[in-house]
């Protein structure tokens, strides 16, 4: 069978086919609701604190940015609409706490369920997970994968997040899910506590409960899963796990190493981050800066908008961490995916195409200049670079632009210290940008491609939609030709180019991505070691007349091949 790839990695070992146990929810009357209440109470409070200490675990050992899930679990607890009317219905129906929980719980999540938006479609996710903790709490019965006493591959219909982050590694070999997409939060935290993961593979509980399967062999690269294999398909997947852990060991080796091909054109290897502490993982990955820090988790963390000296603060320390290494921080990134109460942004038909990103800071002055403002206080001391997102036209830069010379000339007023020379860019996410960068060239100060959105709005293809992941590629050679457009006019006018999406940390299109000529890649910290080995191995003017071709071809599957050849070739 076969699945989306989610997290690398080989594992062969005794399947475990983890089917949640359904707890059996009657109906019953309740003499003294009181007590049923105060049950319930119990109940919430356990389960709150148990999100908690699971937020709490994958804040420490995964990273900040994956612990926000869990935030957004225990803000549920605050939801009047939901733990409000349970305890009314419990009061007024005198009905026992598990039913109610049950029924009130399943309304809210099928109206979630029934809206057109991925978005707000995926938070019947969440509310799932929360109130299947919240009635077995209820119930007095145990929550979670945490019984396992045996290395397994763990087979499910899917994970839930807090399921995922619980997972022993010392236990756990891989996971398999039926559902899920490569961007979902199990498949994330997988990649970020590296246990090979295949998600989508529909239909394998039922295949492996009517085959009575034991053993499973999954590659978590190629999405291959093999059911009971025999002995010649075990050592196949034997030496390829031997291979990938030699290919592992191989990255090791270029630690302490420059960025440069063997023809001498030397680009920066830089990691994303979302947290000031996140910027130790990449200088402990060896990480030449931090391409992206996505400031707009600092604004999600609370009932308000951080004041000016707790952004301050926060990017002081993420610079500190980085010890004079460069600092990318990219302005407010609201809206999409990343709901924040307090602006009050309305729901939308399509919030990625919506009232978002550089368009909220462009209404919400105060709010912009405030970041801003942080941000220039701190490129005094160290080198940090301002990048809005989001931009689709030239106004919209003029206007971002015009609000740090504002700044900039209050500063000057109140004589604080900033580097007036500070480098401004921009995402080029949205095809317009990308068509227009010989235009945008001449204004902003480098660029930095978000192959994620740009790929999702050129194709069409939400990257939420794991009924669309077939569509959704940032290899397609539509996105590839973009990319070229966009590199291009920034070398015309000296600018620089990076790319901060999913693909400047995809193995296979780096080789292109260095022929192409773009000068600085993001990705997470976990995979510059392995960036740094294909960069040392590939001679650009040797290899001009094979990107090019990648420029020429028409399918995604042919310009596919065609970067495995060339990368395997890199590897010679």
């Amino acid at each position: 069978m076969k699945g989306i790839s989610a997290s690398k990695g080989i594992a062969i070992g005794k399947v475990l086919v983890w089917q949640d146990e359904v707890p059996m929810i009657e109906k019953r009357s309740i003499e003294e609701t009181s007590e049923e209440i105060a049950k319930f109470k119990g109940a919430v409070e356990k389960s709150i604190n148990q999100i908690q200490a699971i937020r709490n675990k994958v804040a420490s050992e995964i990273g900040e940015e994956e612990a926000q899930v869990f935030d957004a679990h225990a803000l549920l607890f605050e939801d009047p609409e939901w733990i409000g009317r349970i305890e009314k219905e419990i009061e007024s129906k005198a009905l026992n706490a598990e039913y109610i929980t049950d029924t009130v719980s399943s309304e809210i999540i099928a109206l979630f369920e029934s809206i057109e938006d991925e978005y707000l479609r995926a938070r019947a996710a969440d509310i799932k997970d929360v109130t299947a903790r919240l009635i077995k709490n209820i119930l007095g019965m145990t929550v979670g994968l945490s019984d396992i006493d045996e290395p397994v591959i763990i087979v499910a219909k899917d994970l839930t997040p807090s399921e995922t982050a619980l997972l022993d590694k010392s236990k756990v070999l891989a996971f398999i899910t039926e559902q899920g997409n490569k961007t979902s939060h199990s498949a994330i935290i997988a990649r970020t506590m590296d246990i090979p993961a295949i998600v989508g593979a529909e239909g394998l509980v039922n295949t492996l409960v009517g085959m009575n399967a034991s053993m499973l062999a999954m590659d978590g690269s190629t999405g291959d899963i093999s059911i009971n294999p025999d002995a010649a398909t075990l050592k196949q997947y034997s030496d390829s796990k031997v291979a990938y852990e030699q290919e592992k060991a191989l990255k090791e080796e270029m630690r302490g190493l420059s960025s440069v091909t063997l023809d001498g054109k030397t680009v920066e290897l830089s990691g994303n981050i979302a947290q000031p502490k996140e910027a130790e993982l990449v200088v402990e990955a060896d990480g030449e800066g931090v391409g992206l820090f996505r400031s707009e988790f600092l604004f999600m963390d609370g009932s308000e908008a951080p004041s000016e000296e707790k952004q301050y603060e926060a990017y002081y320390q993420a610079a500190k961490n980085l010890d004079g290494r460069p600092l990318v921080i990219r302005t407010l990134d609201a809206g999409g995916d990343k709901n924040i109460p307090y602006l009050n942004v309305e729901a939308e038909m399509n919030p990625f195409l919506g009232y978002r990103a550089i368009r909220i800071c462009l209404n919400e002055v105060d709010l912009f200049k405030t970041q801003i403002k942080a941000i220039l206080r701190v490129s005094a001391d160290f080198p940090v670079k301002i990048m809005f997102p989001m931009i689709a036209t030239v106004n919209e830069f003029l206007s971002a632009n015009k609000y740090v010379e504002d700044v900039m000339q209050a500063m000057k007023e109140e004589h604080l210290a900033f580097d007036e020379n500070i480098e401004i860019g921009i995402m080029v996410e949205i095809p317009s940008t990308a068509v227009m960068a010989d235009v945008f060239a001449k204004y902003v100060d480098f660029f930095s491609i978000g192959t994620n959105d740009l790929t999702q709005y050129t194709l069409a293809a939400d990257r939420m939609n794991p009924k669309l992941s077939g569509l959704y590629n940032h290899r397609d050679p539509a996105v590839l030709r973009l990319i070229h457009m966009v590199i291009e006019a920034a070398h015309k006018e000296g600018k620089w180019v990076g790319m901060c999406g999913e693909a400047a940390g995809d193995e296979m299109m780096i080789p292109v991505l260095l022929g192409l000529g773009l000068d600085e890649f993001s990705m997470a910290p976990s995979s510059i070691l392995g960036a740094r080995r294909i960069v040392r191995n590939f001679d650009i003017a040797a290899s001009k007349d094979k990107v090019e071709k990648a420029l020429l071809l028409h399918r995604v599957e042919e310009v596919e091949a065609h970067m495995k050849e060339l990368l395997e070739e890199t590897a010679k």
